[in-house]
């Protein structure tokens, strides 16, 4: 399913608050690779580049953006401590950032996040708590743990620091790869699109940005045909970490990802599985269902041919060993 987005909104966050983050989380987050794919340029019939926010030390792009936030805070802040709510890499990332700089996170998730997730979350140190069965119902938990005891919401992508972080990931892009015309996202709250977007759009507006998502329970896809914030029930799904909602008062990522994403595809679980299963046949490389959205609309050749490389944004690698058996199990690439 593609759909054309466009309007003419200003966006809340500046391409100097990006610059400004990538030198605040520099002693704490490394560049990530951008290596050239052989086989999906042979079928793209162009230069296809993997950005492997995979080889963090959490496994996912989300700290990028916890670190900014967690940097920011005053020192009064830091002492009361943090909370956040997540459906699996945010609270990875908020939980890894407060140890290495001693600070106390309680990470509130939803019965639905992955078990692999749930354990880096206990080995991370943090304090978790179950809250119900959507990441919505976790932010509630997290927003009454602000006020009893006053710690800080670290929001997991409708915050100007949150998508700058993200941001960064465009500002490497850039230096990378100079032919850059396309960039292929998974769009969930929006906090990475609308970082990327607007730091790639901001050096060629002529960039190409494309949201992908699962066909299921796509919150942004449908608050964007609404013209406003909805609320869905979340469904399983591969791409876990895409669950939960973009908050009814959205005030950044909404208007953002309206101004800076060009298209939106719609990804099947069929397509889902297969791109994880071929990625690791032909690259021996694990990722999870949100980054097989991005491979898909490749394998799928959805995204319209136009000179220049492709930017795949593979977002992460925490998934559960029994689902990529499965996966393997059921899917044979050819």
């Amino acid at each position: 399913m593609n759909e054309i987005i466009s309007t003419n909104i200003k966006a809340e966050v500046t391409i100097r608050e990006v610059w400004e983050a990538k030198k605040r989380i520099g002693s704490l987050i490394k560049k990530t690779p951008a290596v050239e794919s052989f086989i999906l340029s042979e079928r793209a019939g162009r230069p296809v580049y993997l950005k492997l926010e995979t080889v963090h030390d959490t496994g996912a792009f989300k700290v990028r953006g916890a670190a900014n936030k967690i940097f920011s805070l005053s020192e009064e802040e830091k002492k009361r401590g943090v909370t956040t709510y997540s459906t699996g890499n945010h609270g990875m990332a908020v939980a890894y950032v407060a140890k290495k700089l001693g600070i106390e996170a309680t990470v509130c998730i939803s019965n639905r996040v992955p078990k692999a997730k749930v354990d880096s979350l206990k080995r991370l140190g943090a304090v978790i708590e179950f809250c119900g069965e959507s990441q919505d119902e976790a932010g509630e938990r997290c927003f009454t743990l602000e006020k009893e005891q006053g710690l800080t919401v670290i929001e997991p992508f409708d915050d100007p620091h949150i998508i700058a972080g993200q941001g960064t990931i465009g500002l490497e892009l850039l230096e990378d790869i100079p032919c850059l015309t396309d960039v292929i996202v998974p769009l969930s709250g929006g906090g990475l699109l609308s970082g990327i977007g607007m730091a790639v759009k901001s050096n060629d507006p002529g960039i190409r940005v494309t949201g992908v998502s699962m066909a299921e329970s796509a919150v942004m896809y449908e608050s964007l045909r609404a013209g406003k914030p909805v609320k869905l029930p979340e469904k399983d799904t591969l791409a876990d970490s895409l669950l939960g909602g973009i908050g009814l008062d959205n005030r950044y990522t909404f208007e953002m990802v309206k101004r800076y994403m060009d298209q939106v595809l719609l990804i099947s679980e069929d397509e889902i599985a297969y791109s994880m299963a071929y990625m690791m046949d032909h690259h021996r490389m694990i990722m999870e269902g949100a980054a097989g959205t991005a491979i898909a609309a490749l394998l799928g050749k959805k995204i319209e041919h136009q000179e220049g490389a492709i930017a795949v944004i593979i977002t992460g690698h925490n998934v559960d060993l029994s689902v990529v058996q499965r996966i393997l199990q059921t899917y044979s690439p050819s």
